[in-house]
């Protein structure tokens, strides 16, 4: 019966071994999911900085090319990125221009520029705001 003791407190049994094996399984499981959660956030964050580059882009932009003018305008960007881009008047003012003498309409535009894409989650969207003085006929 010692023979017997002293080969079991020797090694493992079977079931130690199992048991062993079932928590280093659940351990590893843990282990990728938090390493692909953190892979799939740093994808996020990529493409949401990559979306506010390409808003800002959008909003440089506006009112540089041709004068300011209400309304929705909307395209593809590429990359799976949309864009929208909303021009509303906030307020109107008329003054005089810098000879002093012209009448000019001056407008405060209200820009919002939204760029979105498809995410694991569903649809993902960055929205950027400004307000832009325009004036009748000029770029802005």
């Amino acid at each position: 019966m010692s023979a017997n003791r002293s080969l079991s407190s020797c090694g493992f049994t079977l079931l130690e071994v199992v048991v062993a094996l079932a928590i280093a399984g659940l351990a590893l499981v843990g282990l990728f999911r938090a390493g692909s959660g953190g892979l799939f956030a740093v994808d996020t964050a990529a493409r949401a900085q990559e979306a506010v580059q390409r808003a800002l882009s959008h909003l440089a932009a506006v009112g540089r090319d041709a004068a300011l003018a209400e309304g929705e305008f909307t395209g593809e960007d590429g990359g799976g990125y949309r864009w929208k881009l909303r021009v509303r008047p906030l307020t109107a003012r008329q003054s005089l221009a810098s000879d002093g003498v012209t009448p000019v309409n001056t407008t405060l535009f209200n820009v919002e520029v939204a760029i979105s894409w498809p995410g694991r989650a569903g649809e993902r969207a960055v929205v950027l705001k400004t307000l832009r003085l325009g004036t009748a006929g000029s770029g802005g």
